[in-house]
């Protein structure tokens, strides 16, 4: 567990059932994707040639952030330390 920490610093930078950390957490991570899916799914998902290579980079940054949220949980619930 410890190499995924450094590509999400925002799920384990608070302690178990801390639960402002978990709610601030989770609200980055629910910003950031809400942003990423604005600007790559909507805005250059338009454009023809690349768009689908948009698409694809906007799918993953939400996949990221999904996982950001389920690791969260899990550090709030004690499961990961």
């Amino acid at each position: 567990m410890d190499k995924i920490k450094p590509f999400f610093p925002f799920a384990f930078n608070f302690k178990a059932k801390d639960v402002t950390g978990l709610i601030v957490s989770i609200i980055i991570h629910f910003v950031v994707g809400a942003v990423l899916g604005i600007v790559f799914g909507w805005l250059l998902a338009g454009i023809p040639i690349i768009g689908i290579l948009f698409g694809i980079i906007g799918w993953a940054g939400d996949l990221y952030c999904t996982a950001g949220i389920v690791f969260a949980i899990l550090t709030f619930c004690g499961v990961i330390k």
